[in-house]
């Protein structure tokens, strides 16, 4: 059996966010479930991932550089995971409280306000609303998220195919 080489591997990633993104956007707008801010943030690195990964399919030449900006992106897609999903596990009385939605942010407070407040989340992160097998939507990202690290890091190790 032979590995998938450069470009595949690539498109792998692509379809695969395509898939993540298209369940995403089902359970908010057929599902009604309301992304929090770092649910938002999250979606922002998946989007970046794919960009990255589908420029390197496009542009083989350069994929260790389009491999390391999707695992920097990877990372921070890590890094807002894992803080939902800390938040999540958080005594119910430590829980920051809930902020306002992110339209009204937008409208309302400066552009570097709102990206903070992405960043960190707040109370409405916390809920869990979905889980599969019992792990929240934050815990199935943040293995998701570890995955497309662990495929980039093998990008960068391989010889080019």
């Amino acid at each position: 059996m032979t590995l998938p080489n450069i470009r595949q591997t690539n498109l792998m990633m692509v379809l695969s966010v395509i898939g993540l993104m298209s369940y995403a956007l089902y359970t908010q707008y057929y599902l009604f479930l309301e992304p929090c801010p770092l649910c938002m943030t999250q979606r922002f690195f998946y989007v970046l991932i794919a960009l990255f990964a589908l420029i390197a399919l496009f542009h083989p030449t350069k994929y260790k550089l389009y491999s390391i900006l999707a695992l920097f992106s990877a990372f921070g897609g890590m890094a807002t995971a894992g803080r939902q999903v800390w938040l999540q596990h958080l005594p119910p009385d430590q829980v920051p409280a809930c902020g306002p939605s992110l339209g009204y942010m937008l409208e309302t407070f400066p552009l570097s306000e709102t990206l903070m407040t992405m960043i960190r989340g707040d109370g409405n992160c916390a809920e869990v609303v979905w889980s599969f097998i019992g792990f929240s939507m934050g815990e199935w990202s943040l293995i998701c998220f570890t995955g497309y690290a662990v495929v980039f890091i093998w990008q960068l190790l391989r010889r080019r195919s």
